[in-house]
């Protein structure tokens, strides 16, 4: 591995949530959560500004991850709910002229149900609002992961494709548990915001558009709004990093054009696609 890759520069939202935990105290039996990194002033990852908490630790294998490094959940920064408050609560002003919040994100946050619950919990305590960025692979419905169902205000649902075995090549797993999830969300009376991450030969096709769309219709006003994510290369570097080979090196990001086709068709069954 060259010099180079072994010493990649810190983003800034690393140095933010090491410098966090700095000077914390964690007191013997306490709980505690293992994040990668915060970002802040978030505006594209719920309503409002947000505050965005990426959690370490991912059960799926995103050939198109852009946060392989936040896969191995013994990795990361621990923390606790009073180390996050305590700066989250700086940000008050901007929440609440926006109606933002915090987001977990990941990685996987759901993997870490207990802790997040907590989290969210300090949040509405404190007035804001919480989302819940997740690939919504929920085998088990366990009282850790009703629980942050409860306290969660919107999810980011990510639908990665509606073709199974397309989708387990893209991350290693069914699509069932995430189309059981939102499923369950809507019996629920849970918001959700919708998310594709359009990747070219994947899933820009129109009959992955129109079974989403079929979907998304199905689930009603529990959907919010759709979003589409294009595929990018920006977190290709890590994989490197890990030695793991890229298996999208011919792969380039969608068109405008692409991008525009399936924005047409899904607004055939949704109103709010951006």
């Amino acid at each position: 591995m060259t010099e180079t890759i072994t010493n990649i520069e810190k983003s800034v939202a690393q140095q933010n949530a090491q410098q966090i935990a700095v000077n914390q105290v964690i007191h013997e039996g306490e709980l505690t959560g293992r994040i990668h990194s915060i970002e802040t002033g978030g505006t594209v990852d719920g309503p409002g500004i947000r505050y965005i908490v990426f959690f370490q630790g991912c059960n799926f294998k995103c050939l198109y991850c852009h946060n392989r490094d936040t896969w191995n959940f013994k990795d990361g920064i621990e923390v606790t709910v009073k180390t996050l408050m305590d700066e989250i609560v700086t940000y008050a002003p901007f929440f609440n002229a926006t109606g933002g919040g915090v987001t977990a994100s990941g990685g996987e946050a759901s993997i870490q149900a207990k802790f997040v619950t907590s989290l969210f919990k300090a949040v509405h305590e404190a007035g804001f609002t919480t989302c819940l960025d997740t690939n919504g692979y929920i085998k088990n419905y366990t009282p850790d992961i009703n629980d942050l169902i409860t306290e969660t205000d919107t999810f980011l649902l990510d639908l990665k494709c509606m073709n199974d075995d397309i989708h387990k090549k893209l991350v290693g797993h069914t699509n069932k548990y995430t189309l059981d999830f939102a499923k369950h969300l809507k019996e629920l009376g849970k918001k959700m915001w919708i998310r594709l991450v359009v990747v070219p030969t994947y899933t820009d096709d129109e009959e992955n558009a129109h079974a989403m769309g079929k979907f998304i219709q199905e689930l009603g006003e529990a959907v919010e709004r759709v979003e589409l994510l294009p595929y990018h290369e920006m977190g290709k570097h890590k994989w490197a990093y890990f030695n793991d080979p890229y298996q999208l090196d011919d792969i380039e990001p969608p068109s405008r054009e692409s991008l525009l086709k399936i924005k047409n068709i899904l607004l055939n069954y949704h109103k709010e696609v951006h």
